[in-house]
C-alpha cells in the first residue's frame, strides 16, 4: 500500500457549503468573523472581526502588543500576498547595548525582547485597503467581549497560575490585571478587560470628522503609531523590571520606533509540489523552509512522505532537520538566496544525505558565496544570573510533549472568493509586565535574533527578527484552494508540511488530515529562549503505534511520546475551482478551536 488511507472517523465533520467559511483556535473568534460574513462583510472584514476578539478571548496566545503575519488573495486577483505585521528591532536595540546589560541571548520574558508591535496596524491595513465595513463595526465584537466580559478559558487560568510568583513578585501591574485581589479567576468565570476596549474606542474616535472610510481607517493607525499606546507603551518600558535571565532590565523601545513603523505587503515566494503550488512568506520568516522541506520530499515516492509509516515518518523527520538548519544558518531580514535553497539541483543534494538512521547533527548546506552561519547549539542553558522567570518563551508544546498553550490563527474564505490566512501572536499575558493604560503588554519577538555576529538574524535595529509565524496558501492552476495554519512556535510548518502530504499525496480530506496523528523534530536551534536543542529528537503522537514508534527509536530518534491528542493546531478553509464548494475544518485538540459555516 503506498499511502496509509484515512480513518473512517474523524473527530467532527469537514463542513461544507457555498456561502462563507470561517476557522480559528477559538469558537468565538469563528463566530465572529461567521457573523461579518452573514451579516454581509467580505473575508478581509470577518477576519479582522475574528483577530481582534482573538487578543481578548486567548490573551495567554496573543495580545495587541504582539506580531501578525498573513496571506491572502482576492476575488479580483488570485495573486497569493504576504501582510507583514511584523515590527522591527526598535533602534536603541543594538547588539551592543545587550551585551553590555550583561546578556548572552536576547531573554524571552521583559520589555528588551520587544519587537514593534505589528499586528494592530496589519489588521487595520488589510481592513483599509480590501475591507468593506466600518472600523467601529469590525471592532463591536472585540470591544463587548472586552467591556461586557467573556468566560475565560482553563488554558488562560492555568497560565496566570503558571506564573503568579513571577506577578506577585516582579509584575504588580500584571497581578493587578490578571489576578484582581490576589485570585486566580476561575475556569468560565467571566473577564473583562476594559482598558483594551477604551484603546479600541479611541481607534474609533480617532477617525470622526473624516470623510471617508479609508480616512477614518487611517486616522485610526495614526493615532496607534502616535497616541496613547505609543506613549504610555514607551515610557512604561523604561521602567526596570524582570526579565528571563533572572535581572531587572529596562527596554529600549521608544515613541519614535511606533511612529516610524508601518505594516506592508511583500510577494509570497512559491514552490510546485505534486500540482499544487504553496505560497509562504519570504526568509523573514520560516516558511521557505517549508518549500524546501517539500522539495527534497517531492524527490520520494509516496511511501516515503507517509507520516503514519516507520519509514515516511523517519523520511519527514531527516527532511525536515535539513531544511531547519538552513533556516538557522541563512534565514533573516535581508537578501537570502532562496532561489538556490529551492532549486531541483540544491534539494537533490539536501535528499542524498537522508541514510536509513536518525542524524544527531546540525547540517546546513554550502551555498558557493555566503557564509554560513552556525548557531550556539546548546542542550541545556543556565542565565549568568543562575536564575530564570517563569512564564518565559513561547507558550507552546514542551520537548516532552507537554502543551503549554500556542499562538492563534484564523482562516477566512467568503462567496466571493476572498481568502485570508493569518497567525497573529506575540504579546501574550506572560510577556512583559501589563502596562496599565492599555490592559495588554509588549511582545517578545526579539528573542528570535542572535545577539552572535555573522548572522542574518543577528540583533539589528530596524530589521524584523526571523519569525515562526508562517500561514500558507495552497493554489492549484494559479487559483487559491486552500488556507491553513497553526500556533506552535517552531512546530508550525512541520504540523503543516503534515496536512499537506495527507491532503495532496495521500488524498485525505481536511479533517482527516487536522485528525491525523502529528509529530515533529526537536532536532533544530528553537527559536525561543533559552534556544536549545535535543539532537535526534522527535516528539510524536502515541496514535502513531507502537511498532512505528518502536521503529523510529531503532533508526536512532530519541522520540517522547506526547499522548495521543496533543500535537497540532491546525484549522483550514478551502474552495474547489471546479464545483465552488467551500470548505472548513479546525483541530479538535485542546477543545476550544472550531470552524463554522455554510
Amino acid at each position: 500500500m503506498a499511502f496509509t488511507p484515512p480513518p473512517a472517523f474523524t473527530t467532527r465533520p469537514t463542513l461544507q457549503g457555498r456561502f462563507g467559511m470561517s476557522a480559528s483556535t477559538h469558537w468565538l473568534a469563528t463566530a465572529a468573523a461567521q457573523a461579518v460574513l452573514e451579516r454581509g462583510g467580505n473575508a478581509f472584514d470577518a477576519a479582522a472581526a475574528g483577530a481582534f476578539v482573538l487578543h481578548v478571548v486567548e490573551p495567554h496566545l496573543n495580545g495587541p502588543g504582539g506580531d501578525l503575519v498573513a496571506l491572502f488573495a482576492t476575488a479580483d486577483d488570485p495573486t497569493p500576498v504576504v501582510l507583514s505585521g511584523q515590527g522591527p528591532a526598535p533602534i536603541g536595540a543594538t547588539r551592543e547595548h545587550y551585551l553590555a546589560e550583561g546578556l548572552e541571548l536576547v531573554p524571552g520574558s521583559g520589555a528588551l525582547a520587544a519587537a514593534i508591535p505589528g499586528a494592530v496596524d496589519a489588521w487595520l491595513l488589510l481592513m483599509k485597503d480590501h475591507g468593506t465595513w466600518e472600523l467601529a463595526d469590525v471592532l463591536a465584537y472585540a470591544i463587548e467581549y472586552a467591556e461586557g466580559g467573556h468566560p475565560v478559558l482553563e488554558r488562560v487560568c492555568a497560565t496566570i497560575r503558571a506564573v503568579a510568583p513571577l506577578f506577585t513578585e516582579h509584575w504588580p501591574t500584571s497581578a493587578e490585571r490578571w489576578m484582581p485581589a490576589g485570585r486566580i479567576p476561575e475556569p468560565g468565570e467571566l473577564i473583562t478587560n476594559p482598558a483594551y476596549g477604551r484603546v479600541l474606542r479611541g481607534l474609533v474616535t480617532a477617525g470622526d470628522g473624516a470623510s471617508s472610510r479609508e480616512e477614518r481607517i487611517e486616522a485610526a493607525r495614526t493615532e496607534w503609531a502616535t497616541g496613547t499606546v505609543a506613549k504610555a507603551s514607551a515610557a512604561f518600558a523604561r521602567t526596570p523590571h524582570r526579565h528571563s535571565d533572572g535581572a531587572d532590565h529596562a527596554g529600549v523601545i521608544a515613541e519614535d520606533d511606533f511612529a516610524a513603523y508601518r505594516a506592508h505587503y511583500e510577494d509570497a515566494v512559491t514552490l510546485d509540489f505534486r500540482g499544487h503550488t504553496i505560497a509562504k512568506t519570504g526568509a523573514w520568516g520560516q516558511g521557505p523552509a517549508l518549500l524546501e522541506t517539500l522539495a527534497i520530499l517531492d524527490g520520494f515516492d509516496d511511501e516515503h512522505v507517509d507520516p503514519s509509516t516507520e519509514q515516511g515518518a523517519h523520511t519527514v523527520l531527516e527532511a525536515q532537520k535539513l531544511a531547519y538548519a538552513d533556516r538557522d544558518a541563512y534565514f533573516g531580514d535581508e537578501r537570502v538566496p532562496l532561489e538556490t535553497l529551492l532549486s531541483a539541483e540544491y534539494a537533490a543534494e539536501r535528499r542524498a544525505l537522508i541514510g536509513d538512521t536518525a542524524s544527531a547533527e546540525f547540517r546546513p548546506g554550502v551555498i558557493p558565496g555566503v557564509d554560513t552561519f552556525l548557531p550556539p547549539l546548546r542542550t541545556e542553558y543556565t542565565p549568568p544570573s543562575g536564575i530564570a522567570s517563569e512564564g518565559v518563551g513561547e507558550p507552546t508544546v514542551s520537548r516532552s510533549g507537554e502543551t503549554r498553550g500556542d499562538t492563534c490563527h484564523i482562516d477566512v474564505i467568503d462567496r466571493w472568493g476572498n481568502i485570508v490566512s493569518a497567525t497573529p501572536s506575540g504579546g501574550w499575558l506572560q510577556s512583559s509586565p501589563t502596562i496599565p493604560e492599555l490592559g495588554f503588554c509588549l511582545g517578545t519577538r526579539l528573542q528570535m535574533t542572535w545577539l552572535e555576529e555573522g548572522s542574518a538574524a543577528t540583533l539589528t535595529p530596524g530589521k524584523r527578527p526571523r519569525t515562526t509565524l508562517t500561514p500558507t496558501l495552497v493554489l492549484r492552476d494559479g487559483v487559491p484552494v486552500t488556507a491553513l495554519g497553526s500556533p506552535g512556535g517552531d512546530q508550525q510548518d512541520q504540523w503543516q508540511l503534515l496536512y499537506l502530504l495527507r491532503t495532496i499525496v495521500g488524498g485525505y480530506t481536511p479533517q482527516q488530515a487536522i485528525d491525523a496523528p502529528a509529530l515533529h523534530t526537536t532536532s533544530i536551534a528553537e527559536s525561543f529562549w533559552p534556544r536549545t536543542w535535543v539532537p535526534a529528537g522527535a516528539v510524536v503522537e502515541a496514535r502513531l503505534g507502537d511498532e512505528v514508534i518502536a521503529g523510529l527509536e531503532a533508526r536512532g530518534h530519541r522520540v517522547t511520546r506526547a499522548g495521543d491528542w496533543t500535537l497540532g493546531r491546525l484549522s483550514s478553509v478551502g474552495r474547489d475551482p471546479e464545483t465552488g464548494i467551500l470548505s472548513a475544518a479546525a483541530n479538535p485538540r485542546g477543545m476550544q478551536g472550531y470552524a463554522a459555516g455554510r
